[in-house]
């Protein structure tokens, strides 16, 4: 979470641990999907990104 906040763009992250899953809200003209993905990696948690409800509807 900490990693995911630290980077520019990024305005909310909540983690669902238990699920092992992150919702980013961020702006994508500021960062992208790969930068996301390349911090959480960094932080030693590789992740791989999905499609979210508001990108299914």
């Amino acid at each position: 979470k900490a990693a995911l906040n630290k980077v520019d763009g990024v305005s909310q992250v909540d983690v669902s641990y238990a699920d092992l899953e992150a919702v980013v809200t961020f702006d994508d003209a500021r960062t992208s999907v790969e930068a996301l993905t390349e911090a959480t990696t960094n932080a030693g948690y590789p992740s791989t990104p999905t499609s979210s409800q508001a990108d299914r509807e």
